[in-house]
């Protein structure tokens, strides 16, 4: 089969499982509202401090509600004997890979790029705000996938496996976090954003340009 019908049969495949658990969708949805809902509850109504407070908050609580499904990314096809038909298969496992990490981030990165505006209501974020802080996430959400994948893969079978991916992958967060506040708050200071932004969508390309072959070997590695 040709490599581009193999990645639209991973997606498929993957995004009709996502939607049979689609309660550990949800559940991320809701933790991301809940953890964003918080702060404007327990800080109150200082709308000067929920302002600067605001896009670090949310950019927080959607990085962690994104590592809630990362555990799974692998581990059903580890368990079910799949993976070891991908290592086998004529298709490069980057390539898989690739397919697997797309519908990872249409399943549980793409819900909180769509529901970030709302929350950032709570902040008192301009409408300008609102839409840099929704493309920020949009632009920066793939490279936390493709790292996430890889610290999945490294962490494959492993007992207590969801601490250790936590401790591999979070300090790789922090730039994206970084860009991704200062985006916001550039654009509530009346600054451009834009150099945010390219520097988020260079990262992801990066991440896309090295990840899915790093992520092939760690399986590889993780399975033997």
């Amino acid at each position: 089969m040709p490599m581009t019908a193999v990645m639209r049969s991973v997606i498929a495949r993957d995004l009709t499982l996502a939607w049979r658990r689609r309660t550990d969708v949800f559940t991320s949805v809701i933790f991301f509202v809940i953890v964003a809902s918080l702060f404007p509850l327990g800080i109150g109504p200082e709308p000067k401090l929920l302002l600067a407070i605001g896009p670090g908050i949310v950019w927080v609580a959607a990085l962690l509600a994104s590592m809630l499904a990362l555990s799974r990314l692998f581990a059903s096809d580890y368990a079910d004997g799949t993976l070891e038909q991908m290592l086998l298969s004529a298709t490069p496992l980057s390539v898989i890979v690739i397919a697997k990490v797309i519908a990872h981030w249409i399943a549980a990165n793409l819900p909180l790029v769509l529901i970030a505006p709302l929350l950032g209501l709570q902040f008192g974020l301009p409408s300008d705000a609102l839409a840099v802080l929704a493309l920020a996430l949009a632009l920066g959400t793939p490279s936390l996938s493709l790292i996430g994948a890889i610290g999945a893969a490294l962490t494959l079978g492993l007992r207590g496996g969801g601490v250790l991916l936590a401790l591999l992958v979070l300090p790789l967060y922090a730039p994206v976090l970084i860009l991704g506040s200062l985006a916001v708050e550039a654009t509530t200071a009346g600054l451009a954003a834009q150099p945010y932004l390219l520097l988020l969508a260079a990262l992801s390309l990066a991440a896309l340009s090295l990840a899915p072959w790093a992520v092939a070997a760690a399986l590889r590695i993780s399975y033997e």
